[in-house]
């Protein structure tokens, strides 16, 4: 962390300030902070930036600068109110905000901006291996080795607890291989108001495994629907039993047909258990995308 506070003159402030911000901003991210002595709200700001920005070195990095002791540079960002932070990337302020933040709202900004930071020194290997792990994850899904793939998957989610998309992939490698309530403690430490699309589609996955009840006698249950071809009981608990096998598609014909029968049945159970599946396998997936044309063709019909 640098300060531009202990300046000597003002020249010398812009002179750090060229040095500690806009070149160091070429490499990693870097958080101005123009404070002064008497400021309340800058007393609680500050030593949360101190901590969020330690956490995320050396791809963050502070700067801050006394308003007080370097009057032309805050004057040259027209600082009307502090504490006000400025953010800079490529040798430029890119974003900023006014007032002391919270922590979920300051690392959520810092997050946000990450994106387009260049990666530090050997931060891109690691994200390489990272890469190639969760791809390699993915092909053992594929592959029907769903044991292995929760495994890689577990390690780095233990490594990397705060990164959401690995704790979704996590939570659909263990409810692939059966394990419902795993899954679900894998994304307890998700924030409830997760925005991320891979959360989402985790959780509605596990939502959707915890109604679809196992059936011991899959053909039995087939049996007893031949003969009374319209039980829409008999066809959502089939519907459920082929679910928690993970038979998507024959799931999906079964709840259709009900719908096609009668759409506002159990309260249109069938027709919300349709979404909830689509919504888990991902909205924009083909087999989401294909199945949906047929629910709003029956709908419209």
């Amino acid at each position: 962390m640098a300060s531009l506070a202990t300046a000597a003159t003002e020249k010398a402030s812009i002179e750090a300030f060229r040095r500690d911000v806009i070149e160091a901003s070429k490499s990693a991210l870097v958080l101005v902070d123009f404070w002064a002595e008497w400021c309340g709200p800058c007393k609680t700001l500050t030593p949360l930036l101190e901590r969020v920005v330690a956490e995320n070195a050396p791809r963050v990095q502070l700067v801050k600068i006394d308003v007080d002791k370097n009057q032309t540079l805050a004057q040259q960002f027209r600082i009307q109110s502090i504490p006000t932070v400025y953010a800079f990337l490529g040798g430029a302020p890119v974003d900023g905000f006014q007032g002391a933040l919270g922590e979920r709202e300051l690392k959520a900004f810092i997050e946000r901006l990450l994106a387009g930071a260049p990666p530090a020194p050997g931060e891109a290997d690691a994200e390489a291996e990272i890469a190639a792990l969760v791809d390699a994850s993915e092909q053992a899904m594929a592959e029907g080795a769903h044991g292995q793939a929760a495994e890689m998957l577990g390690a780095l989610v233990r490594e990397l607890p705060e990164r959401e998309p690995l704790a979704a992939k996590y939570a659909l490698a263990l409810l692939a291989g059966g394990k419902v309530e795993a899954a679900a403690a894998a994304l307890a430490s998700v924030p409830a108001d997760s925005k991320d699309a891979d959360v989402a589609r985790a959780r509605a996955a596990v939502a959707l495994a915890s109604e679809a009840a196992p059936v011991d006698d899959l053909a039995g249950l087939q049996a007893q629907l031949a003969a009374s071809p319209d039980s829409h009981d008999l066809r959502f608990e089939l519907a459920g039993g082929l679910l928690a096998r993970g038979d998507r598609d024959a799931a999906a014909e079964e709840l259709l047909a009900i719908v096609r029968a009668d759409r506002s049945w159990n309260e249109a159970a069938a027709q919300a258990r349709l979404l909830k599946l689509f919504e888990a396998v991902g909205l924009g997936d083909p087999w989401s995308i294909k199945t949906r044309a047929k629910l709003r063709s029956i709908l419209f019909s």
